[in-house]
């Protein structure tokens, strides 16, 4: 089974819908039960000794899910974060950071889903989460 959505599908949603977010996560692939998703790092995303910020690494990690989702559901934008619980490794410096995805249930009411973030070129996960959304009910 395909992705039900493409890369380009999604960034134009994101583009449309969080205004102010804006280019900040770029969704670089997508396939089934899979989205990576890469994040430019700025001056406001580092805390002192140059490591990206915890709060970075989360909402990257929240982001990959929720487009993790959508390749099995298609866009639901009110698909919402019920859970997120997260591990932070190891220090991660570097100027972008990705987040790879892995849906790993999708049920009626919730979805399960794993991220593992990098530094963009490291082989070294920085941090790993795992995520619920709650779906939202049909009509």
């Amino acid at each position: 089974m395909a992705s039900k959505v493409t890369a380009a599908e999604v960034n134009a949603f994101y583009a449309q819908q969080f205004e102010g977010r804006s280019g900040q996560d770029q969704i670089v692939e997508v396939r089934e039960n899979y989205a990576r998703l890469r994040h430019d790092v700025t001056q406001q995303h580092l805390r002192p000794g140059n490591y990206i910020s915890g709060p970075t690494q989360m909402a990257l990690a929240d982001s990959a899910a929720y487009v993790a989702i959508f390749t099995r559901t298609g866009i639901v934008p009110m698909a919402v974060t019920s859970n997120l619980n997260i591990n932070f490794l190891r220090p991660c410096i570097g100027t972008a950071v990705v987040g790879e995805a892995r849906l790993m249930k999708l049920g009626k009411a919730l979805a399960v889903i794993e991220v593992e973030i990098r530094a963009e070129g490291s082989d070294k996960m920085s941090s790993h989460a795992i995520v619920t959304y709650a779906l939202p009910r049909e009509a």
